[in-house]
């Protein structure tokens, strides 16, 4: 991540201003400005949900197939939890809404329990949801509740599902249900830190003449160092590493809210071994439906992400209560909760309608297409799928 001019807009010139104000930043609150500023960063305009293009596409963008395996797997959990209604479902990091969309379509066993809460940050994509979804207001969907005796606690209407509704945080009410994360930990903001001969640099971010933004290395605090885990006999000197404390924090405070039920994590997940062999290859940007430029070049304008250490992750799910249950790919994820299935299905109503060509056709045929892009070793399918109980 050597230094690198771009104006970006607006912020770049703020985020100039800030530095030479009050000094030197991490590169996760320079990470939070580029993508979450209000008003320029990357996701605050909408266009940055669904990475979709030739070198980045998240997976409820392939089709409805995804959805439909994800509404296999709720229902299973809703089982599991012994059918409760209303059955909590909050997909963090929602977009515009098109997994949700795509797990109503599928007509789940779970649908007239479901209360779904789409928790998405940036406004403009909370408007788009209301295209692809009826969106009902929070205290209805959380609500309503019954007394059904003087003295009795109140009670949740059964029901009235499916229901569903915007916010952009978790509620503040504990959760019977799933909490369900897809591609969402790449994206919170880390820290940097670089291996030196004799301990370990912060690589910060600077500010030089006129709004460029610049590298400036400093050596790390030890809380900053201990956050990476448990790191390798050897790591080479000048190696890189992200320090992902947000998104511990983040399974931490699910976890609080999370009362009886089930956490997923949906994303590329790496060992430390892995990330120290990448040579600082786990650190991404793209920008117009391709890969982007240096990581502070244009901040607003291009995405940011990083493949998230999957250690120090299961370490912060122990410390929060949550008991790991599963942890495998996406790939053999999806077969497990019933991927061949839907596929044999399209494929049946391909080969009776294929001669008619018409949309149940098509999207019978599409299943087979969508099922090799979800299943990709080299793709999709390389995604790691860390089911939590609590």
């Amino acid at each position: 991540m050597t230094s690198a001019a771009g104006s970006g807009g607006g912020l770049a010139p703020r985020l100039a201003a800030r530095i030479r104000r009050e000094g030197s930043i991490g590169f996760a609150p320079f990470m939070e400005a580029a993508l979450y500023d209000p008003e320029a960063g990357f996701f605050a305009g909408g266009g940055g949900a669904g990475r979709a293009g030739a070198d980045f596409v998240t997976s409820p963008e392939v089709g409805s197939l995804f959805g439909a395996v994800v509404a296999r797997a709720l229902d299973e959990h809703w089982a599991e939890l012994e059918r409760p209604d209303p059955f909590i479902v909050a997909e963090v990091g929602a977009g515009r809404g098109r997994l949700a969309r795509d797990v109503l379509r599928a007509d789940p066993r779970c649908a007239p329990a479901l209360r779904y809460l789409l928790v998405e940050r940036s406004l403009a994509l909370r408007e788009e949801q209301r295209r692809v979804l009826t969106l009902e207001p929070v205290e209805d969907v959380l609500g309503p509740v019954m007394t059904l005796e003087a003295g009795a606690s109140p009670e949740p209407v059964p029901g009235l599902g499916p229901m569903f509704t915007a916010l952009d945080e978790l509620p503040g009410a504990p959760i019977d249900g799933v909490v369900l994360a897809n591609e969402l930990l790449d994206n919170l903001p880390f820290d940097i830190v670089e291996r030196t001969r004799i301990g370990w640099d912060e690589v910060r971010v600077g500010a030089s003449t006129g709004d460029e933004l610049r590298e400036i290395l400093v050596p790390a605090e030890p809380d900053l160092v201990a956050a990476l885990g448990r790191l390798p006999a050897t790591v080479p000197t000048g190696t890189r590493l992200p320090v992902q404390r947000a998104a511990h924090d983040w399974v931490a405070a699910a976890a609080q809210r999370l009362r009886h039920g089930f956490l997923i994590l949906i994303d590329y997940c790496a060992s430390t071994d892995e990330l120290v062999a990448r040579d600082g290859g786990w650190l991404r940007t793209y920008r117009d439906h391709r890969r982007g430029g240096p990581p502070l070049h244009a901040p607003g304008h291009q995405d940011i992400t990083t493949d998230v250490a999957r250690g120090p992750l299961l370490d912060a799910a122990q410390r929060a209560g949550l008991r790991l249950l599963e942890d495998r790919s996406q790939a053999r994820w999806l077969v497990a909760h019933g991927l061949d299935d839907l596929v044999a299905e399209g494929a049946a109503v391909w080969r009776e309608r294929a001669h008619i060509g018409d949309l149940t056709a098509l999207a019978g045929r599409s299943r087979i297409t969508e099922a090799g892009a979800l299943t990709d070793p080299e793709g999709l399918g390389a995604h790691r799928v860390l089911v939590f109980r609590k």
